[in-house]
This record gives C-alpha cells, sequence and structure tokens, in this order.
C-alpha cells in the first residue's frame, strides 16, 4: 500500500494485533509444549487474570485458557489500533513518530512492571520474565514487519521525524 491507495484503520490495527497476539500465543505454546504441559501459560495467566477481577473462583481449565485467550487478543487489536492510527497520522506529521516510540518504550515498561506485581510466589506458576521478554519482542518484530510492509513510506517519515525537521 501506499499513500495513494486508502488505509482502513480498524483493518490494519486488528491484523497487526492480531499477529502480535498469535505470535506470543503460538511462542507460549512451543515452549508449554516442550516442557510437557501445554496450554500451560494461558491457564496460569488466566488464574492471575481471574484473580485480579476478583475473589477466586474455581473456574475450570478451559475457562481460565479462553478468558485469558479473549483478554490477550483484545489488548493486543487494542494496541494494534492505536499503533496504526498513529503511524496513519505520521504521514501528516511524521513528528508524531517520535511520540509513538515513547508510547511502545512505556508500554514496554509498563508490561514488565505488570509482570512484576504477578510475580508474587505462585501466582505465575514457574514462568519466566525472559519467557515474557522474548514474547513480547517476538510480537512487536511481528506486529512492526506488518505495520512497516503496508506503510512503505514509515521509512522516509521515521528518517524526517528522527531529524527533527518541521
Amino acid at each position: 500500500m501506499n499513500r495513494s491507495q486508502p488505509h482502513n484503520l480498524v483493518r490494519e490495527g486488528l491484523t497487526a494485533g492480531a499477529i502480535g497476539a498469535t505470535a506470543v500465543a503460538v511462542w507460549f505454546l512451543i515452549l508449554d509444549t516442550i516442557q510437557g504441559r501445554p496450554l500451560y501459560t494461558p491457564t496460569v495467566l488466566g488464574a492471575a487474570l481471574f484473580s485480579l477481577l476478583g475473589p477466586p473462583m474455581s473456574e475450570s481449565g478451559a475457562l481460565r485458557v479462553t478468558g485469558y485467550t479473549v483478554f490477550h487478543y483484545a489488548v493486543f487489536c487494542a494496541l494494534g489500533v492505536l499503533v496504526v492510527f498513529l503511524v496513519h497520522r505520521s504521514h501528516r506529521e511524521p513528528n508524531i513518530l517520535a511520540g509513538l516510540l515513547v508510547l511502545l518504550v512505556t508500554f514496554e515498561v509498563g508490561f514488565y512492571g505488570f509482570t512484576a506485581l504477578l510475580s508474587e510466589p505462585g501466582l505465575l506458576g514457574d514462568i519466566g520474565w525472559y519467557q515474557i521478554l522474548l514474547g513480547n519482542l517476538l510480537a512487536t518484530v511481528t506486529m512492526g514487519t506488518y505495520v512497516w510492509r503496508t506503510h512503505p513510506l514509515l521509512g522516509p517519515d521515521a528518517a524526517h521525524a528522527l531529524r527533527g525537521e518541521e
């Protein structure tokens, strides 16, 4: 796509978010399967999510996995729409890309803080911080690649923004 072709913000954002969410889900499915416990990560994260929403319930493993998966995709899709919105705006105002960079760094730092909050003993089981870090990096690379390829002028706009030109 280029500037002369119409872009659909919602479609592109949902696609970017789904790509990132799927990359993370597949990453943890591979790790969990290698360790002999498929779906362990979404089960544990689902239990942690449900525990944050109220008193612990005796929800089933399937409910934990489903609930967490819906939450996981919703967050990634919302983030994808926000990123694509900012990229679309940056075509008119390239300096927005500097703000996008700050937003992404802030989101990553906030996510790791949230992970640390959930790291109280037993809440996240034995999911390592490095597994989460690699999953997030994978999501960032896959989402970024999709957005970069659907917006070929993003590179020149980013160079313009980094030079601080008006």
